[in-house]
This record gives C-alpha cells, structure tokens and sequence, in this order.
C-alpha cells in the first residue's frame, strides 16, 4: 500500500496519527535514502506524544531515549546508520527494552528487527513531494491509521 505526502505537514499529521497509536513495546520501522523524511516523521510523533523540546537526530548519539514526564511511556529515536554489523543492535539494548522505538536505517539490524515492526519507507528528496509505503503485521492491522 501506498500514500502521497504532498507537504511536511502531510507527513507531520501521518506521524501524529501514528503516535495515538503508538504503545509501549511497539517497533515503527522508518527506511528511505538520506533526506526522505525519516528524522522528521520520528520528530512529529515524539511532538505529538508530548516532546515540546528539541528533537535532534541520534545520527552520533545511535538511541536517543525521551520519556515521563514529558511523554507517556518511555520512547527511543534510533538511528543505525553507522552500524556496520547486525550484531552490533544487542549492544545498544534495543532488543530488551519495552520502550516503543522509532527506528531510521532498520535493515542495518538483518534477523534482529523484530518481526512485528511496523515497515514504513519514505521516498523523496528535497523540496519534492514524499510517497510512503508500508508493510502492516498482525499487531498493527486493527490500530495502522491507513486503511
């Protein structure tokens, strides 16, 4: 399946309607080429949960955690983009947290992405319109804002 966003508000009131969704333990998958939109679908969620402070890519950082009070439940915004092994994804803890996660570069965790991760691609660059795709399993078919 697919949608167009014509504009970063389209995208923004997506990642909204995502977040009144979003539980704890829930994995949102974010693939796309650098400039598609990831970071800034994963910043609109975390504002729209409750964040009203900056929200900067974890490209250095790899887990940015944000969590009470400011939001509900314990969140990370993860950036993989310089993982260079799989294997490196169980120093970084995320396959034992129950925080929901916001994961950009997801293939970089091969068999370790949890099979129940919600698949979202964006494609486009720059000041172009963004398409995202997305692959739903079971345990986003009744809350996945798309239908």
């Amino acid at each position: 399946m697919a949608i167009d966003l014509p504009s970063l508000t389209d995208t923004a009131r997506l990642a909204r309607s995502l977040a009144a969704v979003l539980r704890p333990g829930d994995t949102v998958a974010l693939s796309g080429d650098l400039g598609a939109g990831k970071s800034s679908f994963a910043r609109a969620v975390l504002q729209a949960l409750g964040w009203d402070d900056d929200v900067p890519s974890p490209t250095y950082t790899l887990v940015q955690p944000y969590g009470p009070p400011a939001l509900p439940f314990e969140v990370w915004h993860v950036d993989l983009y310089r993982l260079e092994t799989p294997g490196e994804v169980e120093a970084l803890g995320l396959l034992e947290t129950d925080a929901a996660l916001l994961i950009e570069w997801p293939e970089r965790m091969g068999a370790f992405l949890p099979a129940e991760a919600l698949r979202l691609r964006l494609e486009g660059q720059g000041d172009e319109p963004r398409r995202l795709t997305w692959k739903v399993p079971k345990a986003w078919e009744d809350r996945w804002p798309l239908k």
